[in-house]
Protein backbone atom coordinates (compact mmCIF):
# COMPACT_ATOMS: atom_id res chain seq x y z
CA UNK A 1 0.00 0.00 0.00
CA UNK A 2 2.75 2.42 0.99
CA UNK A 3 4.63 1.76 -2.25
CA UNK A 4 1.48 2.30 -4.34
CA UNK A 5 0.73 5.60 -2.61
CA UNK A 6 4.32 6.75 -3.08
CA UNK A 7 4.22 5.79 -6.76
CA UNK A 8 0.99 7.72 -7.31
CA UNK A 9 2.40 10.71 -5.46
CA UNK A 10 5.58 10.57 -7.55
CA UNK A 11 3.52 10.36 -10.77
CA UNK A 12 1.44 13.34 -9.65
CA UNK A 13 4.55 15.36 -8.84
CA UNK A 14 6.01 14.62 -12.27
CA UNK A 15 2.80 15.74 -13.95
CA UNK A 16 2.82 18.99 -11.96
CA UNK A 17 6.46 19.89 -12.73
CA UNK A 18 7.16 22.08 -15.71
CA UNK A 19 10.04 22.63 -18.13
CA UNK A 20 10.42 26.06 -19.72
CA UNK A 21 6.93 26.94 -18.55
CA UNK A 22 5.34 23.84 -20.16
CA UNK A 23 4.13 20.81 -18.17
CA UNK A 24 6.86 18.21 -18.07
CA UNK A 25 4.62 15.49 -19.50
CA UNK A 26 4.45 17.57 -22.71
CA UNK A 27 7.91 19.10 -22.88
CA UNK A 28 10.07 16.11 -21.97
CA UNK A 29 9.07 13.89 -24.95
CA UNK A 30 9.48 16.89 -27.27
CA UNK A 31 13.02 17.51 -26.07
CA UNK A 32 13.91 13.82 -26.24
CA UNK A 33 12.48 13.58 -29.75
CA UNK A 34 14.40 16.60 -31.01
CA UNK A 35 17.62 15.48 -29.30
CA UNK A 36 17.39 11.99 -30.81
CA UNK A 37 16.74 13.33 -34.30
CA UNK A 38 19.58 15.88 -34.04
CA UNK A 39 22.06 13.23 -32.90
CA UNK A 40 20.96 10.68 -35.51
CA UNK A 41 21.06 13.22 -38.35
CA UNK A 42 24.49 14.50 -37.26
CA UNK A 43 25.89 11.01 -36.87
CA UNK A 44 24.34 10.02 -40.17
CA UNK A 45 26.02 12.92 -41.96
CA UNK A 46 29.37 11.85 -40.48
CA UNK A 47 28.89 8.26 -41.60
CA UNK A 48 27.68 9.32 -45.06
CA UNK A 49 30.91 11.26 -45.49
CA UNK A 50 33.03 8.37 -44.24
CA UNK A 51 31.22 5.69 -46.28
CA UNK A 52 31.02 7.70 -49.52
CA UNK A 53 34.35 9.54 -49.55
CA UNK A 54 36.20 6.97 -51.68
CA UNK A 55 33.47 6.50 -54.30
CA UNK A 56 32.77 10.27 -54.38
CA UNK A 57 36.45 11.04 -54.92
CA UNK A 58 36.70 8.55 -57.76
CA UNK A 59 33.51 9.69 -59.50
CA UNK A 60 33.42 13.46 -58.87
CA UNK A 61 36.87 14.42 -57.59
CA UNK A 62 35.32 15.75 -54.36
CA UNK A 63 35.41 13.38 -51.37
CA UNK A 64 32.68 15.42 -49.63
CA UNK A 65 30.31 15.50 -52.61
CA UNK A 66 27.63 13.32 -51.00
CA UNK A 67 28.08 15.01 -47.64
CA UNK A 68 27.30 18.48 -49.07
CA UNK A 69 24.27 17.14 -50.87
CA UNK A 70 23.06 15.38 -47.73
CA UNK A 71 23.45 18.56 -45.68
CA UNK A 72 21.48 20.46 -48.32
CA UNK A 73 18.67 17.92 -48.12
CA UNK A 74 18.77 18.15 -44.31
CA UNK A 75 18.39 21.93 -44.51
CA UNK A 76 15.39 21.63 -46.85
CA UNK A 77 13.82 18.95 -44.69
CA UNK A 78 14.33 20.98 -41.52
CA UNK A 79 12.54 24.00 -42.98
CA UNK A 80 9.62 21.85 -44.12
CA UNK A 81 9.50 20.07 -40.75
CA UNK A 82 9.41 23.40 -38.89
CA UNK A 83 6.51 24.54 -41.08
CA UNK A 84 4.61 21.29 -40.47
CA UNK A 85 5.18 21.60 -36.72
CA UNK A 86 3.86 25.17 -36.78
CA UNK A 87 0.70 24.18 -38.67
CA UNK A 88 -2.13 22.40 -36.91
CA UNK A 89 -2.07 18.75 -37.96
CA UNK A 90 -5.87 18.79 -38.38
CA UNK A 91 -5.39 20.96 -41.48
CA UNK A 92 -3.63 18.14 -43.32
CA UNK A 93 -5.91 15.26 -42.35
CA UNK A 94 -9.17 17.15 -42.88
CA UNK A 95 -8.97 20.32 -45.01
CA UNK A 96 -6.21 19.47 -47.49
CA UNK A 97 -6.34 15.68 -47.47
CA UNK A 98 -8.02 15.33 -50.87
CA UNK A 99 -5.53 17.56 -52.79
CA UNK A 100 -2.63 15.81 -51.07
CA UNK A 101 -4.04 12.40 -51.95
CA UNK A 102 -4.65 13.31 -55.60
CA UNK A 103 -1.11 14.71 -55.94
CA UNK A 104 0.36 11.57 -54.38
CA UNK A 105 -1.54 9.23 -56.70
CA UNK A 106 -0.55 11.36 -59.71
CA UNK A 107 3.15 11.18 -58.76
CA UNK A 108 2.99 7.43 -58.19
CA UNK A 109 1.32 6.98 -61.56
CA UNK A 110 3.98 9.19 -63.18
CA UNK A 111 6.69 6.87 -61.83
CA UNK A 112 5.20 4.01 -63.84
CA UNK A 113 5.14 6.09 -67.02
CA UNK A 114 8.16 8.39 -66.69
CA UNK A 115 10.20 6.77 -63.93
CA UNK A 116 13.73 5.43 -63.95
CA UNK A 117 15.30 2.56 -62.05
CA UNK A 118 18.77 4.16 -61.62
CA UNK A 119 20.24 0.75 -62.34
CA UNK A 120 18.60 -0.76 -59.25
CA UNK A 121 16.17 -3.12 -60.99
CA UNK A 122 13.00 -1.32 -59.89
CA UNK A 123 11.40 1.84 -61.27
CA UNK A 124 11.00 4.11 -58.24
CA UNK A 125 12.37 7.54 -59.18
CA UNK A 126 11.45 10.53 -61.32
CA UNK A 127 14.54 12.28 -62.70
CA UNK A 128 14.20 16.03 -62.14
CA UNK A 129 17.69 16.80 -63.43
CA UNK A 130 19.19 18.06 -60.18
CA UNK A 131 17.38 15.55 -57.99
CA UNK A 132 15.85 12.08 -58.28
CA UNK A 133 12.42 12.25 -56.64
CA UNK A 134 11.11 9.07 -55.03
CA UNK A 135 7.35 9.62 -54.59
CA UNK A 136 6.84 6.47 -52.51
CA UNK A 137 8.77 8.09 -49.64
CA UNK A 138 6.21 10.90 -49.46
CA UNK A 139 3.29 8.56 -50.16
CA UNK A 140 3.90 7.06 -46.71
CA UNK A 141 2.78 10.35 -45.16
CA UNK A 142 -0.34 10.49 -47.33
CA UNK A 143 -1.27 6.95 -46.32
CA UNK A 144 -0.96 7.88 -42.64
CA UNK A 145 -3.15 10.97 -43.17
CA UNK A 146 -5.80 8.97 -45.01
CA UNK A 147 -5.92 6.14 -42.48
CA UNK A 148 -6.14 8.61 -39.58
CA UNK A 149 -8.96 10.53 -41.25
CA UNK A 150 -11.02 7.42 -42.04
CA UNK A 151 -10.48 5.92 -38.59
CA UNK A 152 -11.47 9.16 -36.89
CA UNK A 153 -14.63 9.43 -39.01
CA UNK A 154 -15.71 5.91 -38.07
CA UNK A 155 -14.47 5.34 -34.53
CA UNK A 156 -14.66 8.81 -32.97
CA UNK A 157 -17.02 11.08 -34.89
CA UNK A 158 -19.30 8.31 -36.19
CA UNK A 159 -19.99 10.10 -39.48
CA UNK A 160 -19.61 6.96 -41.63
CA UNK A 161 -20.84 3.39 -41.29
CA UNK A 162 -18.75 0.22 -41.54
CA UNK A 163 -19.37 -0.20 -45.28
CA UNK A 164 -18.10 3.31 -46.02
CA UNK A 165 -15.19 2.72 -43.64
CA UNK A 166 -14.01 -0.32 -45.61
CA UNK A 167 -14.66 1.38 -48.95
CA UNK A 168 -12.70 4.51 -48.04
CA UNK A 169 -9.81 2.45 -46.72
CA UNK A 170 -9.80 0.31 -49.85
CA UNK A 171 -9.66 3.31 -52.18
CA UNK A 172 -7.80 5.88 -50.08
CA UNK A 173 -5.12 3.52 -48.79
CA UNK A 174 -5.32 0.57 -51.18
CA UNK A 175 -4.82 2.53 -54.42
CA UNK A 176 -1.53 4.22 -53.39
CA UNK A 177 -0.25 0.90 -52.05
CA UNK A 178 -1.16 -0.82 -55.31
CA UNK A 179 0.76 1.79 -57.31
CA UNK A 180 3.77 1.29 -55.03
CA UNK A 181 3.62 -2.49 -55.49
CA UNK A 182 3.57 -2.10 -59.28
CA UNK A 183 6.96 -0.28 -59.31
CA UNK A 184 7.80 -2.77 -57.60
CA UNK A 185 8.70 -1.41 -54.17
CA UNK A 186 7.98 -4.21 -51.74
CA UNK A 187 9.94 -2.53 -48.95
CA UNK A 188 7.77 0.59 -48.84
CA UNK A 189 4.64 -1.54 -49.17
CA UNK A 190 5.67 -3.64 -46.19
CA UNK A 191 6.59 -0.58 -44.11
CA UNK A 192 3.20 1.00 -44.80
CA UNK A 193 1.33 -2.25 -44.16
CA UNK A 194 2.90 -2.82 -40.74
CA UNK A 195 2.31 0.81 -39.81
CA UNK A 196 -1.36 0.46 -40.73
CA UNK A 197 -1.59 -2.54 -38.40
CA UNK A 198 -0.21 -0.45 -35.53
CA UNK A 199 -2.63 2.37 -36.30
CA UNK A 200 -5.53 -0.07 -36.58
CA UNK A 201 -4.70 -1.57 -33.20
CA UNK A 202 -4.63 1.87 -31.57
CA UNK A 203 -7.87 2.87 -33.29
CA UNK A 204 -9.69 -0.18 -31.97
CA UNK A 205 -9.95 -2.40 -35.05
CA UNK A 206 -10.80 -5.95 -33.91
CA UNK A 207 -7.69 -8.11 -33.66
CA UNK A 208 -9.11 -10.83 -35.90
CA UNK A 209 -9.24 -8.34 -38.78
CA UNK A 210 -5.66 -7.27 -38.13
CA UNK A 211 -4.42 -10.87 -38.10
CA UNK A 212 -6.39 -11.55 -41.29
CA UNK A 213 -4.75 -8.53 -42.93
CA UNK A 214 -1.30 -9.70 -41.81
CA UNK A 215 -1.94 -13.19 -43.18
CA UNK A 216 -3.11 -11.93 -46.56
CA UNK A 217 -0.22 -9.45 -46.73
CA UNK A 218 2.35 -12.16 -45.92
CA UNK A 219 0.95 -14.43 -48.62
CA UNK A 220 0.96 -11.58 -51.11
CA UNK A 221 4.55 -10.65 -50.22
CA UNK A 222 5.69 -14.22 -50.76
CA UNK A 223 3.91 -14.43 -54.10
CA UNK A 224 5.42 -11.17 -55.35
CA UNK A 225 8.90 -12.14 -54.09
CA UNK A 226 8.86 -15.32 -56.16
CA UNK A 227 7.18 -13.83 -59.23
CA UNK A 228 10.16 -12.49 -61.21
CA UNK A 229 13.88 -13.25 -61.35
CA UNK A 230 14.96 -9.99 -59.67
CA UNK A 231 12.74 -10.45 -56.62
CA UNK A 232 13.30 -14.20 -56.43
CA UNK A 233 17.07 -13.75 -56.37
CA UNK A 234 16.86 -11.33 -53.44
CA UNK A 235 14.58 -13.68 -51.54
CA UNK A 236 16.72 -16.80 -52.05
CA UNK A 237 19.99 -14.99 -51.40
CA UNK A 238 18.91 -14.45 -47.81
CA UNK A 239 19.11 -18.21 -47.14
CA UNK A 240 22.48 -18.85 -48.79
CA UNK A 241 24.41 -15.82 -50.08
CA UNK A 242 27.49 -18.02 -50.71
CA UNK A 243 25.57 -19.90 -53.41
CA UNK A 244 26.44 -16.96 -55.69
CA UNK A 245 29.26 -15.11 -53.87
CA UNK A 246 30.29 -13.00 -56.86
CA UNK A 247 26.77 -12.20 -58.02
CA UNK A 248 23.59 -11.86 -56.00
CA UNK A 249 25.29 -12.72 -52.72
CA UNK A 250 28.20 -10.28 -53.10
CA UNK A 251 26.68 -7.31 -51.26
CA UNK A 252 25.39 -9.34 -48.33
CA UNK A 253 28.69 -11.20 -47.90
CA UNK A 254 30.71 -7.96 -47.96
CA UNK A 255 28.39 -6.63 -45.27
CA UNK A 256 29.17 -9.68 -43.14
CA UNK A 257 32.90 -9.01 -43.61
CA UNK A 258 32.35 -5.43 -42.45
CA UNK A 259 30.64 -6.54 -39.25
CA UNK A 260 33.30 -9.16 -38.63
CA UNK A 261 36.12 -6.63 -39.08
CA UNK A 262 34.53 -4.16 -36.68
CA UNK A 263 34.31 -6.47 -33.69
CA UNK A 264 33.30 -4.84 -30.41
CA UNK A 265 34.76 -1.33 -30.73
CA UNK A 266 35.31 -0.99 -34.49
CA UNK A 267 38.33 -0.01 -36.55
CA UNK A 268 37.69 3.72 -36.12
CA UNK A 269 35.62 6.23 -38.07
CA UNK A 270 37.11 6.72 -41.52
CA UNK A 271 39.12 3.50 -41.50
CA UNK A 272 36.65 1.15 -43.16
CA UNK A 273 38.13 -1.18 -45.75
CA UNK A 274 34.85 -2.36 -47.24
CA UNK A 275 34.01 1.11 -48.55
CA UNK A 276 36.93 0.85 -51.01
CA UNK A 277 34.58 -0.37 -53.75
CA UNK A 278 33.99 -3.70 -52.02
CA UNK A 279 30.60 -2.91 -50.46
CA UNK A 280 28.04 -1.53 -52.98
CA UNK A 281 25.78 1.29 -51.73
CA UNK A 282 27.90 1.69 -48.61
CA UNK A 283 26.51 5.17 -47.88
CA UNK A 284 22.90 4.21 -48.52
CA UNK A 285 21.31 0.78 -48.07
CA UNK A 286 24.34 -0.74 -46.32
CA UNK A 287 25.47 2.15 -44.16
CA UNK A 288 24.64 0.04 -41.09
CA UNK A 289 27.40 -2.37 -42.12
CA UNK A 290 29.90 0.50 -42.33
CA UNK A 291 28.79 1.66 -38.87
CA UNK A 292 29.41 -1.88 -37.61
CA UNK A 293 32.89 -1.91 -39.14
CA UNK A 294 34.01 1.55 -38.02
CA UNK A 295 32.16 1.81 -34.69
CA UNK A 296 31.83 -1.86 -33.80
CA UNK A 297 29.02 -3.61 -32.01
CA UNK A 298 28.76 -0.78 -29.49
CA UNK A 299 28.21 1.72 -32.31
CA UNK A 300 25.40 -0.29 -33.87
CA UNK A 301 23.75 -0.76 -30.48
CA UNK A 302 24.07 2.98 -29.88
CA UNK A 303 22.20 3.71 -33.11
CA UNK A 304 19.44 1.28 -32.14
CA UNK A 305 19.23 2.85 -28.67
CA UNK A 306 18.78 6.28 -30.25
CA UNK A 307 15.87 5.01 -32.34
CA UNK A 308 14.29 3.34 -29.30
CA UNK A 309 14.40 6.68 -27.48
CA UNK A 310 12.78 8.20 -30.54
CA UNK A 311 10.08 5.52 -30.31
CA UNK A 312 9.44 6.29 -26.64
CA UNK A 313 9.16 10.04 -27.27
CA UNK A 314 6.83 9.60 -30.25
CA UNK A 315 4.52 7.23 -28.40
CA UNK A 316 4.46 9.55 -25.37
CA UNK A 317 3.35 12.39 -27.63
CA UNK A 318 0.72 10.09 -29.14
CA UNK A 319 -0.49 9.10 -25.66
CA UNK A 320 -1.07 12.74 -24.69
CA UNK A 321 -2.79 13.69 -27.96
CA UNK A 322 -6.31 15.06 -27.38
CA UNK A 323 -8.12 13.11 -30.11
CA UNK A 324 -7.92 9.91 -32.09
CA UNK A 325 -6.57 11.65 -35.19
CA UNK A 326 -3.64 13.09 -33.24
CA UNK A 327 -2.85 9.75 -31.62
CA UNK A 328 -2.88 7.97 -34.96
CA UNK A 329 -0.77 10.58 -36.74
CA UNK A 330 1.89 10.64 -34.00
CA UNK A 331 1.92 6.87 -33.56
CA UNK A 332 1.86 6.26 -37.31
CA UNK A 333 4.75 8.63 -38.04
CA UNK A 334 6.77 7.13 -35.19
CA UNK A 335 6.03 3.52 -36.13
CA UNK A 336 6.87 3.95 -39.80
CA UNK A 337 10.35 5.20 -38.90
CA UNK A 338 11.04 2.23 -36.61
CA UNK A 339 9.59 -0.33 -39.03
CA UNK A 340 11.81 0.98 -41.82
CA UNK A 341 14.86 0.93 -39.54
CA UNK A 342 14.39 -2.71 -38.56
CA UNK A 343 13.55 -3.71 -42.14
CA UNK A 344 16.94 -2.34 -43.23
CA UNK A 345 18.87 -3.79 -40.28
CA UNK A 346 17.34 -7.26 -40.61
CA UNK A 347 18.15 -7.25 -44.33
CA UNK A 348 21.77 -6.18 -43.80
CA UNK A 349 22.42 -8.91 -41.21
CA UNK A 350 20.74 -11.54 -43.39
CA UNK A 351 17.58 -12.19 -41.37
CA UNK A 352 15.24 -10.80 -44.05
CA UNK A 353 15.36 -10.24 -47.81
CA UNK A 354 17.04 -7.01 -48.83
CA UNK A 355 14.42 -4.33 -49.34
CA UNK A 356 16.47 -1.40 -50.58
CA UNK A 357 15.02 0.83 -47.84
CA UNK A 358 17.50 3.26 -46.25
CA UNK A 359 17.81 3.93 -42.53
CA UNK A 360 15.83 7.09 -41.68
CA UNK A 361 17.98 10.12 -40.71
CA UNK A 362 21.21 8.13 -41.24
CA UNK A 363 21.42 6.83 -44.82
CA UNK A 364 22.14 9.07 -47.80
CA UNK A 365 19.16 10.05 -49.94
CA UNK A 366 17.29 13.26 -50.62
CA UNK A 367 13.76 11.88 -50.64
CA UNK A 368 14.48 9.72 -47.60
CA UNK A 369 15.90 12.41 -45.33
CA UNK A 370 13.31 15.02 -46.33
CA UNK A 371 10.41 12.61 -45.81
CA UNK A 372 11.86 11.46 -42.48
CA UNK A 373 12.17 15.02 -41.20
CA UNK A 374 8.62 15.72 -42.36
CA UNK A 375 7.46 12.85 -40.17
CA UNK A 376 9.23 14.48 -37.23
CA UNK A 377 7.51 17.78 -38.00
CA UNK A 378 4.11 16.08 -37.94
CA UNK A 379 4.85 14.42 -34.59
CA UNK A 380 5.86 17.81 -33.20
CA UNK A 381 2.68 19.33 -34.61
CA UNK A 382 0.61 16.85 -32.62
CA UNK A 383 2.53 17.78 -29.47
CA UNK A 384 2.48 21.54 -29.99
CA UNK A 385 -1.20 21.69 -30.95
CA UNK A 386 -2.50 19.30 -28.34
CA UNK A 387 -4.86 20.60 -25.69
CA UNK A 388 -5.39 17.85 -23.17
CA UNK A 389 -8.51 17.64 -21.05
CA UNK A 390 -7.85 19.07 -17.61
CA UNK A 391 -6.85 16.41 -15.10
CA UNK A 392 -7.90 16.18 -11.48
CA UNK A 393 -4.42 17.33 -10.47
CA UNK A 394 -4.70 20.41 -12.69
CA UNK A 395 -8.05 21.33 -11.14
CA UNK A 396 -6.65 20.82 -7.66
CA UNK A 397 -3.68 23.05 -8.33
CA UNK A 398 -5.82 25.80 -9.82
CA UNK A 399 -8.10 25.74 -6.78
CA UNK A 400 -5.16 26.65 -4.56
CA UNK A 401 -4.45 30.23 -3.57
CA UNK A 402 -1.75 31.80 -1.44
CA UNK A 403 -2.80 32.73 2.12
CA UNK A 404 -0.19 34.11 4.54
CA UNK A 405 2.67 32.74 2.46
CA UNK A 406 1.21 29.25 2.20
CA UNK A 407 -1.04 27.59 -0.34
CA UNK A 408 -4.49 26.68 0.94
CA UNK A 409 -7.59 25.55 -0.90
CA UNK A 410 -9.68 28.46 -2.10
CA UNK A 411 -13.26 28.76 -1.03
CA UNK A 412 -15.46 26.73 -3.35
CA UNK A 413 -18.89 28.11 -4.19
CA UNK A 414 -21.79 26.07 -2.92
CA UNK A 415 -23.60 24.06 -5.58
CA UNK A 416 -27.17 25.02 -6.22
CA UNK A 417 -29.78 22.49 -5.25
CA UNK A 418 -27.65 20.92 -2.51
CA UNK A 419 -27.92 21.47 1.24
CA UNK A 420 -26.55 19.83 4.33
CA UNK A 421 -29.09 17.84 6.35
CA UNK A 422 -28.11 16.54 9.78
CA UNK A 423 -24.68 17.96 8.98
CA UNK A 424 -21.43 18.00 10.83
CA UNK A 425 -22.24 20.93 13.17
CA UNK A 426 -24.22 21.05 16.32
CA UNK A 427 -27.04 23.49 17.03
CA UNK A 428 -24.54 25.99 18.42
CA UNK A 429 -22.54 25.98 15.22
CA UNK A 430 -19.57 24.10 16.62
CA UNK A 431 -18.21 21.13 14.73
CA UNK A 432 -19.82 17.85 15.70
CA UNK A 433 -17.34 15.28 16.97
CA UNK A 434 -13.94 15.34 18.63
CA UNK A 435 -11.37 17.92 17.43
CA UNK A 436 -7.69 16.96 17.50
CA UNK A 437 -4.47 18.53 16.24
CA UNK A 438 -1.66 16.71 14.41
CA UNK A 439 1.28 18.30 12.64
CA UNK A 440 -0.22 21.76 12.97
CA UNK A 441 -3.51 20.74 11.31
CA UNK A 442 -6.91 20.42 12.95
CA UNK A 443 -8.82 17.20 12.37
CA UNK A 444 -12.46 16.46 13.17
CA UNK A 445 -13.36 12.89 14.03
CA UNK A 446 -16.90 12.42 12.73
CA UNK A 447 -17.45 8.98 14.14
CA UNK A 448 -16.22 5.43 14.18
CA UNK A 449 -17.57 4.45 10.77
CA UNK A 450 -19.01 5.84 7.55
CA UNK A 451 -22.17 3.79 8.08
CA UNK A 452 -22.97 5.57 11.33
CA UNK A 453 -22.31 8.99 9.78
CA UNK A 454 -24.60 8.31 6.81
CA UNK A 455 -27.42 7.07 9.03
CA UNK A 456 -29.91 9.62 10.35
CA UNK A 457 -29.62 10.82 13.91
CA UNK A 458 -33.01 9.47 14.92
CA UNK A 459 -32.56 6.15 13.20
CA UNK A 460 -31.63 3.13 15.21
CA UNK A 461 -29.55 0.24 14.02
CA UNK A 462 -30.91 -1.56 11.00
CA UNK A 463 -31.30 -5.26 10.74
CA UNK A 464 -30.83 -7.20 7.48
CA UNK A 465 -33.95 -9.12 6.54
Amino acid sequence: MTGGVAARRGSRDREQRSLFGVPERFMRPRLVLLACVAVLVGFGALMVFSASSVSALNSTGDAAYYLWRQLGFVAIGTVIAAFLAWCDYHVWIRTFLMPIWVLTVALLAAVIVLGTDNGMGATRWINLGFFDLQPSEFAKITIIFTAANVAESYYERGTIDFTHFITLLGVGVGLPLLLIVVQPDKGTTMVCGLTLVVMGYLAGVPKRYLFLFLGVAAAGFLAISLKDDYSRARFLTMFDPWADPYGNGWQLIQGFYAFGSGGLLGVGIGFSRQKYSYLPMAHNDFIFAVIGEECGLLGTLGVLAGFLLFLWAGLEIARHAPDLAGRLVAAGCTSIVLVQLFLNVLGVIGFFPLSGKPIPFVSYGGSSIIASLMLVGLIMSVSLHSSLPETAHDRERRSLRAVDGAERPAERPARSGLRVVEGGRSAGGAPRGRVSESGGRRRIDLGPSATERLRGRDQGPRTRR
